[in-house]
Protein backbone atom coordinates (compact mmCIF):
# COMPACT_ATOMS: atom_id res chain seq x y z
CA UNK A 1 0.00 0.00 0.00
CA UNK A 2 1.21 3.53 -0.81
CA UNK A 3 1.02 6.01 2.07
CA UNK A 4 -0.67 5.67 5.43
CA UNK A 5 -4.18 4.23 5.43
CA UNK A 6 -6.63 5.20 8.18
CA UNK A 7 -9.14 2.91 9.90
CA UNK A 8 -12.06 4.00 12.07
CA UNK A 9 -13.50 1.28 14.30
CA UNK A 10 -11.59 -1.46 16.14
CA UNK A 11 -14.35 -3.82 17.22
CA UNK A 12 -14.07 -7.55 16.58
CA UNK A 13 -14.10 -7.19 12.80
CA UNK A 14 -12.29 -3.85 12.79
CA UNK A 15 -9.50 -5.32 14.89
CA UNK A 16 -9.04 -8.13 12.38
CA UNK A 17 -9.05 -5.62 9.52
CA UNK A 18 -6.42 -3.57 11.35
CA UNK A 19 -4.14 -6.61 11.56
CA UNK A 20 -4.58 -7.27 7.84
CA UNK A 21 -3.82 -3.67 6.88
CA UNK A 22 -0.88 -3.28 9.28
CA UNK A 23 0.77 -6.32 7.72
CA UNK A 24 0.95 -4.44 4.41
CA UNK A 25 1.88 -0.89 5.43
CA UNK A 26 1.53 2.03 7.88
CA UNK A 27 -1.89 2.39 9.48
CA UNK A 28 -3.56 5.13 11.53
CA UNK A 29 -6.49 4.07 13.74
CA UNK A 30 -9.23 5.57 15.86
CA UNK A 31 -11.76 4.04 18.22
CA UNK A 32 -13.75 5.42 21.16
CA UNK A 33 -12.42 2.54 23.30
CA UNK A 34 -8.84 3.30 24.41
CA UNK A 35 -8.18 -0.37 25.21
CA UNK A 36 -8.88 -1.33 21.61
CA UNK A 37 -6.56 1.41 20.40
CA UNK A 38 -3.85 0.23 22.80
CA UNK A 39 -4.11 -3.32 21.46
CA UNK A 40 -3.92 -2.17 17.85
CA UNK A 41 -0.93 0.12 18.41
CA UNK A 42 1.22 -2.61 19.90
CA UNK A 43 2.25 -3.19 16.29
CA UNK A 44 4.97 -0.81 15.14
CA UNK A 45 3.16 -0.09 11.87
CA UNK A 46 0.09 1.28 13.69
CA UNK A 47 -0.30 4.77 15.16
CA UNK A 48 -3.27 6.24 17.04
CA UNK A 49 -5.28 9.27 15.96
CA UNK A 50 -6.24 11.60 18.80
CA UNK A 51 -9.66 12.26 17.27
CA UNK A 52 -11.66 11.19 14.22
CA UNK A 53 -10.67 14.21 12.17
CA UNK A 54 -7.01 13.19 12.18
CA UNK A 55 -7.92 10.22 9.98
CA UNK A 56 -8.42 12.74 7.15
CA UNK A 57 -4.65 13.02 6.85
CA UNK A 58 -4.84 9.82 4.78
CA UNK A 59 -6.23 9.60 1.25
CA UNK A 60 -7.93 6.30 2.02
CA UNK A 61 -10.08 5.81 5.12
CA UNK A 62 -11.64 2.45 6.00
CA UNK A 63 -14.73 2.30 8.22
CA UNK A 64 -15.69 -0.66 10.43
CA UNK A 65 -18.47 0.67 12.61
CA UNK A 66 -21.47 -0.83 14.45
CA UNK A 67 -24.37 1.14 12.93
CA UNK A 68 -25.24 3.14 9.78
CA UNK A 69 -25.93 6.25 11.85
CA UNK A 70 -22.41 6.18 13.24
CA UNK A 71 -20.94 5.75 9.75
CA UNK A 72 -22.84 8.81 8.53
CA UNK A 73 -21.66 10.84 11.53
CA UNK A 74 -18.03 9.89 10.93
CA UNK A 75 -18.27 10.57 7.21
CA UNK A 76 -19.93 13.92 7.91
CA UNK A 77 -16.90 14.86 9.99
CA UNK A 78 -14.26 13.44 7.65
CA UNK A 79 -15.51 14.37 4.18
CA UNK A 80 -14.99 18.18 4.52
CA UNK A 81 -11.44 17.58 5.77
CA UNK A 82 -10.34 14.97 3.25
CA UNK A 83 -8.43 16.00 0.13
CA UNK A 84 -10.44 15.92 -3.08
CA UNK A 85 -9.97 12.57 -4.75
CA UNK A 86 -9.70 10.68 -1.46
CA UNK A 87 -11.84 7.56 -1.00
CA UNK A 88 -13.73 6.18 1.99
CA UNK A 89 -14.11 2.38 2.09
CA UNK A 90 -17.22 1.27 3.99
CA UNK A 91 -16.90 -2.25 5.37
CA UNK A 92 -19.59 -1.83 8.04
CA UNK A 93 -22.84 -3.67 7.32
CA UNK A 94 -25.30 -1.07 6.00
CA UNK A 95 -28.11 -0.98 3.45
CA UNK A 96 -27.75 0.34 -0.14
CA UNK A 97 -29.83 3.38 0.88
CA UNK A 98 -27.26 4.15 3.58
CA UNK A 99 -24.51 3.95 0.95
CA UNK A 100 -26.45 6.42 -1.20
CA UNK A 101 -26.54 8.88 1.71
CA UNK A 102 -22.82 8.40 2.33
CA UNK A 103 -22.11 8.99 -1.35
CA UNK A 104 -24.14 12.20 -1.31
CA UNK A 105 -22.16 13.53 1.67
CA UNK A 106 -18.83 12.60 0.08
CA UNK A 107 -19.64 13.90 -3.41
CA UNK A 108 -20.18 17.42 -2.07
CA UNK A 109 -16.48 17.47 -1.13
CA UNK A 110 -15.03 15.61 -4.12
CA UNK A 111 -14.52 12.44 -2.09
CA UNK A 112 -15.32 8.96 -3.38
CA UNK A 113 -16.91 6.13 -1.46
CA UNK A 114 -16.71 2.37 -2.01
CA UNK A 115 -18.74 -0.31 -0.27
CA UNK A 116 -16.81 -3.46 0.58
CA UNK A 117 -19.29 -5.74 2.32
CA UNK A 118 -17.66 -8.59 4.23
CA UNK A 119 -19.16 -11.98 3.49
CA UNK A 120 -17.40 -13.84 6.28
CA UNK A 121 -16.87 -13.91 10.02
CA UNK A 122 -14.02 -12.52 12.09
CA UNK A 123 -12.01 -15.75 12.01
CA UNK A 124 -11.94 -15.83 8.22
CA UNK A 125 -11.02 -12.15 8.11
CA UNK A 126 -8.13 -12.78 10.48
CA UNK A 127 -7.03 -15.72 8.36
CA UNK A 128 -7.18 -13.74 5.12
CA UNK A 129 -9.93 -15.87 3.60
CA UNK A 130 -12.83 -13.42 3.88
CA UNK A 131 -14.74 -12.36 0.77
CA UNK A 132 -15.39 -8.70 -0.06
CA UNK A 133 -18.44 -7.75 -2.13
CA UNK A 134 -17.52 -4.44 -3.73
CA UNK A 135 -19.59 -1.60 -5.16
CA UNK A 136 -18.49 1.81 -6.38
CA UNK A 137 -17.29 3.86 -9.32
CA UNK A 138 -14.57 2.01 -11.20
CA UNK A 139 -12.07 4.84 -10.68
CA UNK A 140 -12.65 4.83 -6.91
CA UNK A 141 -12.40 1.04 -6.67
CA UNK A 142 -9.13 1.15 -8.62
CA UNK A 143 -7.72 3.75 -6.20
CA UNK A 144 -8.33 1.48 -3.21
CA UNK A 145 -7.55 -1.84 -4.91
CA UNK A 146 -4.35 -2.40 -2.92
CA UNK A 147 -6.23 -1.74 0.32
CA UNK A 148 -8.98 -4.17 -0.65
CA UNK A 149 -6.49 -6.89 -1.53
CA UNK A 150 -4.66 -6.25 1.75
CA UNK A 151 -7.91 -6.89 3.58
CA UNK A 152 -8.76 -9.95 1.51
CA UNK A 153 -7.42 -11.70 -1.56
CA UNK A 154 -10.97 -12.51 -2.62
CA UNK A 155 -12.97 -9.54 -3.92
CA UNK A 156 -15.96 -9.49 -6.26
CA UNK A 157 -17.14 -6.32 -7.98
CA UNK A 158 -20.88 -5.93 -8.43
CA UNK A 159 -21.52 -2.46 -9.83
CA UNK A 160 -22.21 1.07 -8.56
CA UNK A 161 -22.13 2.28 -4.97
CA UNK A 162 -24.46 0.18 -2.81
CA UNK A 163 -24.39 -2.92 -5.00
CA UNK A 164 -21.89 -4.72 -2.78
CA UNK A 165 -24.04 -4.15 0.29
CA UNK A 166 -27.15 -5.19 -1.64
CA UNK A 167 -25.42 -8.43 -2.66
CA UNK A 168 -24.57 -9.20 0.98
CA UNK A 169 -28.11 -8.47 2.19
CA UNK A 170 -29.55 -10.69 -0.56
CA UNK A 171 -27.06 -13.48 0.13
CA UNK A 172 -27.84 -13.42 3.84
CA UNK A 173 -31.58 -13.37 3.16
CA UNK A 174 -31.19 -16.53 1.05
CA UNK A 175 -29.06 -18.20 3.73
CA UNK A 176 -31.55 -17.43 6.47
CA UNK A 177 -34.55 -18.52 4.40
CA UNK A 178 -32.80 -21.74 3.37
CA UNK A 179 -32.01 -22.40 7.03
CA UNK A 180 -35.75 -22.40 7.78
CA UNK A 181 -36.39 -24.76 4.85
CA UNK A 182 -33.61 -27.08 6.02
CA UNK A 183 -35.00 -27.13 9.55
CA UNK A 184 -38.39 -28.08 8.11
CA UNK A 185 -36.76 -30.76 5.94
CA UNK A 186 -34.90 -32.16 8.92
CA UNK A 187 -38.10 -32.34 10.94
CA UNK A 188 -39.89 -34.14 8.09
CA UNK A 189 -36.97 -36.54 7.77
CA UNK A 190 -37.00 -37.30 11.50
CA UNK A 191 -40.72 -38.02 11.29
CA UNK A 192 -40.32 -40.25 8.23
CA UNK A 193 -37.48 -42.61 9.19
CA UNK A 194 -34.95 -40.77 7.02
CA UNK A 195 -31.64 -40.14 8.79
CA UNK A 196 -30.35 -36.60 8.90
CA UNK A 197 -26.97 -37.64 7.50
CA UNK A 198 -28.64 -39.39 4.58
CA UNK A 199 -30.72 -36.28 3.90
CA UNK A 200 -27.62 -34.06 4.01
CA UNK A 201 -25.85 -36.34 1.53
CA UNK A 202 -28.87 -36.29 -0.76
CA UNK A 203 -29.32 -32.52 -0.71
CA UNK A 204 -25.63 -31.82 -1.28
CA UNK A 205 -25.62 -33.63 -4.64
CA UNK A 206 -25.36 -31.60 -7.88
CA UNK A 207 -28.82 -32.69 -9.03
CA UNK A 208 -30.53 -32.27 -5.67
CA UNK A 209 -32.88 -29.76 -4.12
CA UNK A 210 -30.31 -27.25 -2.91
CA UNK A 211 -27.90 -26.98 -5.84
CA UNK A 212 -30.05 -27.62 -8.90
CA UNK A 213 -32.44 -24.67 -8.41
CA UNK A 214 -29.41 -22.33 -8.45
CA UNK A 215 -27.15 -23.86 -11.08
CA UNK A 216 -29.87 -24.86 -13.53
CA UNK A 217 -33.13 -23.08 -12.88
CA UNK A 218 -31.76 -19.69 -11.87
CA UNK A 219 -28.53 -19.52 -13.88
CA UNK A 220 -29.65 -21.39 -17.00
CA UNK A 221 -33.35 -20.63 -17.20
CA UNK A 222 -34.30 -17.44 -15.33
CA UNK A 223 -31.24 -15.43 -16.43
CA UNK A 224 -31.90 -16.51 -20.02
CA UNK A 225 -35.67 -16.28 -19.88
CA UNK A 226 -36.00 -19.86 -21.17
CA UNK A 227 -38.87 -21.85 -19.69
CA UNK A 228 -39.89 -24.38 -22.35
CA UNK A 229 -39.50 -28.04 -21.40
CA UNK A 230 -38.18 -29.13 -18.03
CA UNK A 231 -40.28 -29.96 -14.98
CA UNK A 232 -43.68 -28.25 -15.31
CA UNK A 233 -44.92 -25.82 -12.70
CA UNK A 234 -48.02 -27.99 -12.23
CA UNK A 235 -45.75 -30.93 -11.35
CA UNK A 236 -43.87 -28.78 -8.83
CA UNK A 237 -47.24 -27.84 -7.31
CA UNK A 238 -48.13 -31.53 -7.05
CA UNK A 239 -44.86 -32.36 -5.28
CA UNK A 240 -45.33 -29.41 -2.95
CA UNK A 241 -48.83 -30.66 -2.15
CA UNK A 242 -47.38 -34.08 -1.28
CA UNK A 243 -44.87 -32.45 1.09
CA UNK A 244 -47.66 -30.54 2.82
CA UNK A 245 -49.67 -33.73 3.14
CA UNK A 246 -46.68 -35.55 4.64
CA UNK A 247 -46.23 -32.72 7.12
CA UNK A 248 -49.87 -32.93 8.13
CA UNK A 249 -49.69 -36.71 8.55
CA UNK A 250 -46.55 -36.51 10.69
CA UNK A 251 -47.53 -33.42 12.68
CA UNK A 252 -44.61 -31.30 11.43
CA UNK A 253 -45.35 -27.55 11.22
CA UNK A 254 -44.20 -25.91 7.99
CA UNK A 255 -43.81 -22.19 7.39
CA UNK A 256 -41.42 -21.53 4.48
CA UNK A 257 -42.61 -24.57 2.53
CA UNK A 258 -46.25 -23.58 2.99
CA UNK A 259 -45.50 -20.05 1.81
CA UNK A 260 -43.58 -21.33 -1.22
CA UNK A 261 -46.49 -23.61 -2.15
CA UNK A 262 -48.72 -20.55 -2.51
CA UNK A 263 -46.48 -19.28 -5.31
CA UNK A 264 -46.96 -22.49 -7.28
CA UNK A 265 -50.72 -22.20 -6.89
CA UNK A 266 -50.53 -18.66 -8.26
CA UNK A 267 -48.22 -19.76 -11.08
CA UNK A 268 -50.59 -22.47 -12.26
CA UNK A 269 -53.54 -20.07 -12.00
CA UNK A 270 -51.58 -17.55 -14.11
CA UNK A 271 -51.04 -20.03 -16.95
CA UNK A 272 -47.52 -21.24 -16.12
CA UNK A 273 -48.58 -24.85 -15.52
CA UNK A 274 -46.86 -26.42 -18.54
CA UNK A 275 -43.70 -24.28 -18.38
CA UNK A 276 -40.66 -25.25 -16.32
CA UNK A 277 -41.27 -24.29 -12.72
CA UNK A 278 -38.46 -21.73 -12.90
CA UNK A 279 -41.09 -19.68 -14.75
CA UNK A 280 -42.47 -18.56 -11.37
CA UNK A 281 -39.77 -15.87 -11.69
CA UNK A 282 -41.94 -14.20 -14.33
CA UNK A 283 -44.47 -13.46 -11.60
CA UNK A 284 -41.93 -11.22 -9.88
CA UNK A 285 -40.98 -9.67 -13.19
CA UNK A 286 -44.63 -8.74 -13.68
CA UNK A 287 -45.13 -7.55 -10.11
CA UNK A 288 -42.00 -5.37 -10.06
CA UNK A 289 -41.78 -4.37 -13.70
CA UNK A 290 -38.09 -5.40 -13.76
CA UNK A 291 -36.83 -8.24 -15.95
CA UNK A 292 -34.35 -10.79 -14.57
CA UNK A 293 -33.28 -12.22 -17.92
CA UNK A 294 -29.92 -10.89 -19.11
CA UNK A 295 -28.56 -10.47 -22.64
CA UNK A 296 -26.93 -13.71 -23.74
CA UNK A 297 -23.34 -13.74 -22.53
CA UNK A 298 -23.90 -10.71 -20.25
CA UNK A 299 -23.55 -10.41 -16.50
CA UNK A 300 -25.98 -7.56 -15.99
Amino acid sequence: MSGTVSLCGLGNMGGAIADRLAARGPLRVFDVDPERVARATRTAQVTAAGEVGELAESEIVVLSLPAPKISRQVIGELAPRLRAGSVIVETSTVNPSDMAEEQQICAAHGVGVVDAAILSGVARMAGGTATLLVGGAESDVDKVSTVLTAISATTTRFGPVGSGMAAKVINNAVAHAVMVVLAEAGALAAASAVSGSALAALLSGPEAGLTRPLTHRFAERILRGEYDGGMPTEAARKDSTLALALAQETGVPLFATQGAHTVYEIGVAEGLGRLDYASIATLWERWTGRPMAEPQGGTG
